[in-house]
């Protein structure tokens, strides 16, 4: 029997899964390497850490994903490195697997720019961990709040901040400041959860910097309206369990929610080759290593420049797209026809939520702002959604969450409250 050409994917993130799913072609056999079970809809992962939505609505197994696809099989594993002249990846339990196509698709993650002691104060949100993590954290700030009697101590439990100003930061606290406004109030009996500080800190000059200037102001506005403490224009430059320094002034804050930056992969490091500012790897115009037309790296992972000169952003429709291309370069590959010409990324929109009530939406010569714009953000994400129980739910969700006030998924949950309790409660 004739040997299947084997492609190997590493990453079940959007652009890996992409790409195995458009490449269905009989002499090929897939394996899809990941070192966590499920591919997660990102885009709603806020939701999970601002108690709106339960992780099982935004998360599916890989496996169950695949199943109709025989010839796909999956590995929980994790990449240690990748020996390119083998064609060969290493795994961290020493194991070793051969490709003769390799697709990096394995993402980003957090970038202090040279803090990496700040990630413990200061989660980012990237995994289901992340998220269920920061829950956990600002909802112990309020329970801890309840039971203090020092009155300094309390306005530091009540005060989040949120570093970074982009589509996350801002939807991040949108959703705690209604959380403290319009949920919590009638549950707490000590403390006022209306009294809480959100802050979000921006070194740029303005929130949102990749929407025009109008929708920007807009968000702005929009956020001071639901209480949030804008600060632009001076960076964070200390961060720990006790608050955060914007500038030279500190402010006591006990949870602190990190959204200012990403960083690749180590996928450079496993190839041996020198990475951009954010340790993404170049690739060339057909997503490939240049001088190694077998490896492919996408997404997150890769510096793609379009035809047109301009970067391609690092967003999840970008990862779709550049996964379906690859899969048409190795279906072309193996069946020997022409292959396509060089990938083209296709902006279909910038999209960002503030609070549950209002966002911003960038289609180019349209542009939408409030209620109009969050319908659109809301029928787009239940759309790219995978399943109809999924789709059904979070509609579900948002219906419930939007006519009676209540979150579905306050739960405090995994181990030990993410911040101190105080030493001296009061029981009074």
């Amino acid at each position: 029997m004739e040997k299947k050409h084997h492609v190997v994917v590493v990453g079940g993130g959007f652009g890996g899964l992409a790409c195995v799913r458009a490449l269905k072609q009989e002499r090929v056999e897939i394996t899809l390497v990941d070192q966590r079970n499920h591919h997660l809809f990102q885009p709603l992962l806020y939701q999970v850490a601002t108690s709106i939505l339960p992780t099982s609505e935004i998360a599916w197994p890989i496996r169950h994903l695949l199943k109709d696809r025989p010839e796909v099989r999956t590995l929980l594993a994790e990449v240690e490195g990748v020996d390119p002249e083998a064609r060969e990846l290493r795994f961290t339990d020493g194991g070793r697997l051969h490709y003769d196509t390799l697709v990096l698709a394995t993402g980003a993650r957090h970038s202090y720019f040279g803090n990496d002691s700040w990630e413990s104060s200061a989660p980012g949100l990237k995994t289901l961990e992340d998220a269920t993590a920061i829950r956990r954290r600002m909802l112990s700030a309020f329970e801890a709040a309840e039971r203090s009697s020092d009155p300094e101590e309390r306005r530091a439990l009540l005060t989040f901040a949120v570093v970074g100003a982009g589509p996350t930061g801002v939807e991040l606290v949108g959703i705690i400041a209604e959380l403290a406004q319009r949920v919590l109030p009638s549950e707490f009996r000590t403390i006022d959860t209306r009294e809480a500080r959100v802050l979000l800190v921006e070194a740029g000059p303005r929130v949102l910097p990749a929407f025009p200037d109008g929708l920007s102001d807009y968000a702005t506005q929009a956020l001071a309206e639901l209480g949030v403490e804008v600060r632009t224009g001076t960076p964070v430059t200390e961060c720990d369990g006790d608050g955060i320094t914007i500038g030279a002034e500190r402010i006591p804050a006990r949870t602190a929610i990190w959204a200012a930056g990403v960083k690749a992969s180590h996928a450079a490091e496993w190839l041996g080759v020198a990475g951009d500012r954010a340790g993404r790897v170049p690739v060339g115009a057909d997503l490939a290593l240049p001088g190694r037309a077998e490896v492919f790296v996408i997404g997150d992972t890769a510096a793609v420049t379009n035809v047109d000169g301009t970067p391609v952003p690092g967003v999840a429709p970008a990862a779709k797209q550049q996964g379906e291309y690859v899969a048409g370069v190795i279906a072309a590959r193996v069946a020997g026809r022409a292959l396509p010409g060089p990938f083209r990324y296709r902006h279909q929109g910038s999209l960002a939520t503030i609070g549950r009530r209002a966002a911003v939406a960038d289609f180019g010569r349209i542009k939408l702002r409030g209620a109009l714009a969050w319908w659109v953000w809301g029928i787009a994400h239940i759309y790219f959604l995978i399943g109809t129980r999924n789709r059904v739910a979070v509609v579900w969700s948002w219906f419930w969450s939007h006519t009676t006030g209540n979150n579905s998924a306050r739960l405090i949950t995994q181990g030990k409250q993410g911040i101190a309790v105080p030493r001296a409660p009061s029981v009074d």
